[in-house]
């Protein structure tokens, strides 16, 4: 076995677990193949070789085929990544694997990854979540791809593609101590935008692009420019993304961090480069329109107008079968924007009409599903302004601002299509436009009292997801301390949102059958909302809270409380994999009712699914009275008194 194929064996997982003697009897059992690009190393529903693939050099492509005969690729495996894991079992393959390139693996015959496995502990347990992940990724695929394709076509859906399959490869880089004229010749040959600077150990450390050489060199009027490194004149602001990220990953982080070119990193090394010319290429500008088009408006009209271009966003999402957090991603993060554009837009509005600027510091709060970065078609409104107290100012002086200016909000959300809410749950209504302090004292107040007021219980049900959006967001963090303080110090708290909670269950019949609605407009129809996702959010809420979590998205809630251990890993993934579908359940069937004239209003009629979607969608269910259940022993009453 060369050298340097030792070498990686030592610095990887899982086999930097064994010991040296270990590696030193595998050298003699092991052995390297190389394979042409587009070879097939082996096809869809062969019979199993019984080998696990370590990936030396090179790179392969992960391709499923339908009945048609139609290729996709669904992923794709680089230097130090295994693939052949599935058919360790004897079981047929469930997807085909090919070079993408001249492509080198050493081949671990399945006997030897047993007796390691029996063997070692860290080895096992490092493999056996490696192949779960890998497997459970699998299913959620072909789960996604059977209830939610409408066109029966397989292909590989936008927002899916890795980020390995847009990136450019192999990038151009040089190290800081080179120079500007070696640089810009590196450019002109290469015809390219941007260098990767890296450092001594090939870490990324700046880019230099075309602006770096005319603001750095030609706009200063530098004449000893001869003499210029790259280290000087390049842009330390380096923004990297795994390799195997999604294309939506590769999106959102250009829009944050306002950035032309992306560094694509995998273990650490420096892979290959995106820059937006590459997403525009790949997604024709749509999204990255939207959000320039956002930052550019100087009026709610022509606000008004980009929110119709979100809505059609979620209809193209849907149909390129983006998961669910990759949707609630993207469209909250417009959302989100659209929101502050509308708060910049009617500061300056007040300034117009002859008010100063805020008197002190403020931050706008966003709560209910936006506040959770769960809002996919627009909804009503819930917020709240934060205002910092002052010392010699009374609140309600400053509060007369800060109303005026919620007000002109308000409407303006209105005209975006965030209707206002019936229940009055907005920043324009001075019971939801506080002082910080006042907050405080308001949330201690409801904690006090929840045993006996159900109005503090509703208010901390609604308040318990709020998000900054707008202004000082340490405002915010500072109220979320306070907020977990006093929620720590009244441990009946937990109980009286559990009872709250457990009013309802999950519409199953003790024979399995769906509970549906008796009468009236919604006849032989149930709410996805009402009567399954909001048992979700409440309980993951409670779990949250009580485990000291500020995270206000479901998904990351579930996440924390997986890291924390204040849910067990199988109960947190039986859980997030129920919200996601139905969450996906609940866009497709609002997007249908929006489509055609309707109002989208959560609601679904079950005799209306397949078989097979109607089996899901009673596991899913099951997993929310799971989570009740769960939650209710947790924190009624009995344990209380522990």
């Amino acid at each position: 076995m060369p050298k340097d194929v030792r070498e990686v064996l030592d610095s990887i997982p899982p086999f930097k677990f064994l010991p040296s003697n270990v590696l030193d009897a595998l050298e003699f059992k092991l052995h390297m193949e190389t394979y042409a690009p587009g070879l097939y190393i082996f096809r869809q529903s062969q019979e199993s070789l019984n080998t696990l693939f370590l990936i030396v050099r090179g790179s392969a492509e992960v391709v499923a085929t339908n009945d048609k005969g139609d290729e996709a690729v669904i992923g794709y495996r680089g230097v130090e990544e295994f693939f052949g894991e599935t058919g360790l079992t004897g079981e047929q393959y469930t997807a085909s694997v090919r070079a993408k390139e001249e492509l080198t693996c050493i081949l671990i015959p399945g006997e030897i990854i047993e007796q390691l496995i029996g063997k070692h502990i860290n080895f096992a347990g490092y493999l056996t979540e490696m192949l779960v992940e890998r497997m459970r990724s699998l299913y959620d695929e072909v789960i996604h791809d059977q209830i939610f394709d409408s066109t029966g076509q397989l292909e590989t859906p936008l927002f899916r593609k890795r980020i390995s399959d847009i990136m450019s490869s192999p990038v151009i880089s040089c190290t800081t101590e080179d120079l500007i004229t070696d640089v810009a010749g590196l450019m002109e040959k290469n015809n390219i935008s941007a260098v990767v600077v890296t450092s001594g150990d090939s870490n990324p450390v700046g880019l230099i692009t075309l602006a770096n050489l005319v603001h750095g060199v030609l706009a200063r009027s530098v004449t000893d420019y001869l003499a210029i490194t790259a280290g000087q004149i390049m842009s330390p602001q380096v923004v990297s993304i795994a390799a195997d990220s999604f294309y939506a990953d590769a999106l959102m982080a250009a829009s944050r961090n306002r950035v032309k070119h992306l560094v694509v990193t995998s273990r650490g090394r420096l892979v290959g480069m995106v820059t937006l010319a590459d997403l525009i290429k790949t997604r024709a500008a749509g999204n990255l329109k939207i959000i320039h088009d956002i930052e550019t408006q100087q009026d709610i009209d022509g606000l008004a107008k980009i929110g119709t271009e979100i809505d059609t966003l979620l209809n193209a999402l849907v149909a390129e079968k983006a998961p669910v957090p990759e949707i609630l991603m993207i469209l909250n993060e417009f959302h989100e924007r659209l929101t502050r554009k509308v708060v910049q837009l009617c500061e300056l509005d007040m300034v117009n009409r002859g008010y100063p600027v805020p008197p002190v510091e403020y931050c706008w709060v966003n709560t209910g599903s936006a506040g959770r970065q769960e809002q996919t078609i627009r909804t009503d409104q819930d917020n709240f302004i934060i205002f910092k107290d002052h010392e010699t100012e009374s609140a309600d002086r400053i509060r007369e601002y800060f109303l005026k200016l919620a007000l002109l909000v308000n409407e303006g959300l209105d005209r975006c299509g965030f209707v206002k809410c019936p229940g009055n749950v907005m920043a324009s209504n001075p019971q939801w436009c506080k002082s910080l302090g006042e907050w405080e004292q308001v949330v201690e107040h409801w904690v006090e009292t929840v045993a006996g007021d159900p109005n503090a219980l509703r208010q901390i049900t609604i308040m318990m997801d709020f998000k900054p959006v707008y202004g000082e967001k340490k405002l915010a963090d500072t109220l979320w301390k306070k907020v977990i303080k006093f929620y720590g110090q009244s441990p009946a708290i937990s109980h009286y949102l559990t009872q709250d909670d457990l009013g309802s269950r999950v519409p199953v019949s003790i024979w399995g059958g769906f509970l549906t609605e008796k009468s009236g407009p919604y006849k032989d129809q149930l709410s996805l909302k009402t009567q399954a996702c909001v048992h979700i959010v409440n309980c993951t809420r409670i779990f949250a809270l009580k485990n000291g979590i500020t995270e206000t998205n479901t998904f990351k809630r579930i996440a924390e409380l997986r890291k924390k251990g204040g849910l067990k890993s199988d109960e947190a993934d039986f859980v997030e994999a129920a919200y996601e579908t139905l969450l996906m359940f609940r866009i497709r069937e609002n997007l249908k009712k929006v489509n055609r004239g309707e109002k989208a209003d959560n609601y679904i009629n079950p005799s209306h699914l397949t078989r097979q979607e109607r089996e899901i969608l009673k596991n899913a269910f099951t997993a929310v009275a799971r989570l009740q259940k769960l939650t209710s022993s947790s924190f009624t009453l009995f344990w209380l008194v522990k």
